[in-house]
């Protein structure tokens, strides 16, 4: 196929055709779509609860609200796409739908990185500076950062796509799950090697940089909380940034086992690619409210309170029945 018979103009929609070589299509939609309800479900639930308890306006909160915001962007984006392919059997995807689709994408996988290492460094604050926290970290000034890291996302995520947006375009076929930059370049008829050079480059700064940070500030809380002598602060912060590691390796696990298998050589088919690809989408957004529900201890009192008080009512409502009944 000449490339210079097709441009960007005449390929005006994509074909998903990731999943064409599966046999349980419906079921494999059936799990992505539970999946994604419980994303929505569990970050759903920390952003009301933190929003409704002005007791919960907090640095460390409004961080929990970043991350539940930046979960639900960037799974949305791929389980729609894959709910649609798989249950509602649409495979075509415009190309401006496509295009958009891949930005919010990564700019959730790119903005998370970014959220994690706030959080870090709040904990670490919190912990190595206890009496100065209230004053370093403010709530004006957690809402500058997160501004700011959205904004640098905005912007390394932008230039990253317009590149794929200015390729010229081969075939309309995208043999991954979902619209991404690999997905989008593998369609195009250029030479990919400077494509994912720059992609390369731009991911060195998270797992080689803040990925080793944030282990750096973890092994830096560890060695502060061993120094602790009180045995309830050291219980509560040992709980505290256990749930932070379990969120981290969430996200990064998936991205350290991919890149580990390529550099020994391990040659990754297409399937195993697209595995690779829908755990790291939906695994950490649906762990991080779990944590944060079950780990946190106020917003799991809230929650707590809510239930008894629902099933409180539910039992007076029984009784009021009862009683109204008996005396009629």
């Amino acid at each position: 196929m000449a490339a210079e018979n097709y441009s960007v103009k005449n390929v005006d929609s994509f074909i998903i055709t990731g999943f064409d070589h599966l046999q349980n299509q419906k079921l494999l939609g059936f799990l992505i779509l539970l999946t994604y309800m419980l994303i929505l479900l569990g970050n759903g639930i920390n952003l009301c609860i933190i929003s409704t308890n002005g007791h919960l306006h907090k640095p460390m909160y409004i961080l929990i609200c970043n991350l539940a915001v930046v979960d639900i962007m960037f799974s949305s984006t791929c389980s729609t796409t894959m709910i649609s392919v798989l249950l509602a059997e649409i495979k075509t995807v415009s190309y401006y739908s496509c295009i958009s689709r891949t930005y919010f994408y990564h700019l959730g996988d790119f903005t998370e990185c970014m959220a994690l290492t706030l959080m870090a460094i709040d904990r670490l604050i919190a912990i190595r500076l206890p009496l100065r926290y209230h004053s370093i970290v403010t709530n004006s000034r957690t809402f500058l950062f997160i501004f700011l890291t959205w904004l640098a996302s905005f912007a390394v995520i932008g230039f990253v796509i317009s590149k794929a947006d200015s390729a010229p375009y081969c075939q309309p076929v995208i043999r991954y799950v979902f619209c991404n930059y690999a997905s989008l370049i593998r369609a195009a008829c250029v030479n990919p090697e400077p494509y994912f050079f720059i992609t390369t480059i731009i991911s060195l700064g998270p797992i080689c940089g803040q990925f080793p940070f944030i282990l750096c500030t973890y092994a830096v809380l560890a060695y502060s909380v061993t120094r602790l002598s009180n045995s309830s602060s050291k219980k509560q912060m040992i709980s505290t940034c256990s749930s932070h590691l379990i969120v981290l390796f969430s996200y990064y696990a998936p991205k350290l086992v991919s890149i580990l298998l390529t550099r020994i050589g391990v040659e990754l088919n297409l399937t195993e690619r697209n595995a690779v690809l829908i755990v790291a989408s939906l695994v950490s957004p649906l762990i991080n409210p779990t944590i944060y529900c079950t780990r946190t201890k106020e917003i799991r009192k809230l929650l707590a309170d809510i239930f008894l008080h629902t099933k409180n009512c539910t039992k007076l409502n029984q009784i009021k029945s009862v009683s109204i009944a008996l005396s009629s």
